[in-house]
């Protein structure tokens, strides 16, 4: 499973049972279109619901468009090194941790949004420095791809293929390898050319965040099958927050991605 958020409860990765299908679902996602044959018993607590994902996702991505916010406007320019390269190990162990936990804290999501909001506000204050109006059209941009892949995904029956899956686990996995160690490298001062900013970017930079988009996109539509079948396994309502934190894990990789390919073709 490509996004680590989901892959560590079975809630979202395990099939709806044979004949069951929830009274949204519709044909060609997955789930059978016979009559319901089947009712899972209630979760202590409830179930979780579409309408609890997104309130919670609601909750997560305005915790980080707070924090953010707050990073842009009062981030002095001589600390955004540091609070760029704190706020990303920082934010890396904490999805490690959060993920890794059978129940997803809720202060820790909140705490991963507040940190991840850190990061998206100094490196969006970077660029603003440098092209003025880019942060206002890559949060634009964020959006309508998530849109458009959300629409995509229920108005023409895309399915989740276990290939499809494992293609995107793959090449995320490889993604994140090469990234990891590119930031190493340039903690050192060591330029592999593999990222960029600004037109001055070489076409190995170009190449590495369009396939970085691409993988994003991909990684949502997979998301939107974990919860699709986590809703359909009628998972417990608490497992809402373990959705939320995901898409929204994969959203701030979107818009970082979109940002510097933005750059690129700025002077």
């Amino acid at each position: 499973m490509a996004n680590p958020v989901f892959s560590r409860s079975e809630t979202f990765s395990r099939r709806a049972p044979q004949g069951y299908q929830q009274p949204y679902a519709q044909p060609g996602y997955g789930y059978d279109a016979q009559p319901q044959a089947y009712e899972a018993p209630p979760a202590p607590g409830g179930v979780m619901t579409l309408d609890d994902v997104i309130a919670k996702t609601g909750i997560t991505l305005l915790v980080v468009f707070a924090a953010a916010a707050a990073t842009f406007v009062l981030m002095p320019p001589a600390l955004l090194t540091p609070a760029l390269i704190g706020s990303a190990i920082v934010g890396f162990i904490t999805v490690m941790f959060v993920a890794a936990r059978r129940r997803i804290p809720v202060g820790g999501v909140m705490f991963y949004a507040a940190i991840e909001g850190v990061f998206v506000g100094a490196f969006s204050k970077y660029f603003e420095y440098m092209f003025p109006g880019i942060v206002f059209s890559a949060v634009l941009a964020t959006f309508i791809a998530a849109g458009a892949t959300l629409a995509a995904y229920k108005f023409f029956n895309i399915r989740v293929t276990t290939k499809f899956r494992k293609f995107v686990t793959i090449a995320t996995v490889a993604m994140a390898g090469v990234l990891l160690v590119n930031f190493v490298l340039a903690l050192f001062s060591v330029d592999t050319g593999i990222r960029g900013v600004g037109s001055g970017a070489g076409w190995l930079a170009i190449g590495i965040s369009v396939l970085a988009v691409g993988l994003a996109v991909m990684n949502l539509i997979v998301d939107f099958d974990f919860i699709e079948r986590g809703i359909a396994s009628r998972a417990p309502a608490h497992e809402s927050w373990r959705a939320a934190f995901g898409v929204t894990v994969t959203m701030v990789w979107l818009y970082v991605e979109i940002l510097r390919i933005l750059s690129y073709f700025r002077d």
